[in-house]
């Protein structure tokens, strides 16, 4: 208990010494992640006050980007729209599905589990999910779904669904729900694997049901995959680009599809302003972490959950929960 208190209220050089063994096997990931991750988001956020063409040398211009963008881009609104309205809508729902799927796989016998878990989370890594939602919402009539509602009777000329505005957005939102299942899904079932099922026995004279067994002892016990699940779902609901170039074209209607992300890549890659680009990148940035901010406050008492232990692995889950 004291050695625990010690770690808690310690320096990082104290920790650091007595688990020096723990941090020498972070330390590669820790090393990439600065020099292919922190770098270069500390370069944009600099690069976020020049102008920068990538041919001349930056010129510092201070907030010039970041007035540009809220009052004279007349693209920036909508793009900033369409990506709340992903995040808000496409960010909790995906989460709640991964969460009911995985608790409803972990239910089946073991011989499925596998199966069952290959089958959800394949559409996430296939390159052909494109060609497959392209077929489906193709705006002819060979489309299988305006050759349904043409064979129904519902409608009689086939619907424009990657053109028209209306459809553009339900139909980004559909495919990236589709998608949701991957990462943080698998994290989710390997958390609910690793409860401890004593848990369910010590609790069984409390619970009535599967559903009061879910909220009262398996949700509080997967604490940090809860987290971590919720994290890969809101960066994945922000940075939402590819779908829409690759579903509704780039640039969209009516910039329906448009988002933070295919407005970077039309302000960096094809008009070659990478200052601007920058800020962007910046402002869609500082948006993640103030939305993994919240999130990481709402979960923290799942987090408190989490059994402590006496291994060498603790320090490193403490320093994190800090």
């Amino acid at each position: 208990m004291k050695a625990r208190e010690s770690l808690l209220h310690g320096g990082l050089w104290h920790r650091m010494r007595r688990s020096g063994d723990c941090y020498l096997l972070v330390a590669p990931y820790l090393l990439f992640f600065t020099v292919f991750t922190v770098v270069p988001v500390l370069v944009a956020m600099g690069f976020s006050f020049t102008q920068f063409n990538m041919l001349e040398t930056p010129s510092f211009i201070g907030l010039k980007n970041y007035a540009h963008m809220f009052f004279t881009d007349d693209n920036f609104p909508k793009s900033l729209r369409n990506t709340l309205v992903f995040a808000l809508l496409t960010g909790p729902l995906s989460y709640g599905i991964c969460l009911f799927f995985a608790w409803m796989i972990n239910e089946m016998p073991r011989q499925l589990r596998w199966l069952i878990t290959l089958i959800f989370y394949a559409p996430s890594i296939s390159g052909a999910l494109y060609v497959i939602w392209g077929y489906i919402f193709s705006n002819d009539s060979y489309g299988l779904l305006n050759a349904m509602l043409i064979q129904m009777g519902i409608t009689m000329e086939p619907i424009k669904w990657t053109v028209d505005s209306r459809y553009i957005m339900p139909i980004l939102i559909i495919v990236q729900l589709w998608l949701s299942l991957g990462t943080s899904f698998l994290a989710l079932i390997a958390g609910l694997q690793g409860v401890d099922k004593s848990l369910y026995e010590a609790g069984i004279d409390g619970i009535r049901n599967r559903f009061q067994e879910l909220l009262k002892i398996t949700i509080p016990s997967i604490g940090p995959s809860l987290l971590f699940s919720a994290v890969m779902q809101i960066s994945s609901s922000f940075s939402v680009g590819g779908i829409s170039m690759a579903l509704v074209g780039f640039p969209s209607t009516d910039n329906a599809g448009s988002t933070l992300i295919t407005h970077i890549n039309d302000v960096g890659n094809i008009r070659y302003e990478m200052g601007y680009a920058c800020s962007i990148a910046t402002v869609l940035f500082l948006m993640m972490l103030l939305v993994n901010a919240a999130v990481r406050k709402l979960l923290n008492r799942y987090l408190d959950a989490f059994p402590s232990c006496d291994s060498k692995l603790c320090p490193i889950l403490e320093a994190a929960n800090e």
